[in-house]
């Protein structure tokens, strides 16, 4: 029997901060304050939810 492993969709705003070099509270921060804009939130937990795709929008605007 194979355990098939399953890629992550979504990465939460720790992670993705991390994945940008930048501190949690940076990533807030800046969604607030309009430079990155707002992320999509999980309909269940109301958490943050970032694609690949928003975080290679994300290095662009702090141009990483």
């Amino acid at each position: 029997m194979r355990i098939r492993r399953v890629k992550k969709v979504y990465l939460n705003a720790t992670e993705a901060a991390a994945t940008l070099g930048i501190s949690k509270q940076t990533l807030l921060r800046y969604e607030g304050k309009g430079i990155f804009p707002k992320a999509n939130r999980n309909q269940v937990n109301g958490w943050r939810e970032y694609t690949e795709q928003d975080i290679q929008k994300l290095r662009k605007i702090i141009g990483r």
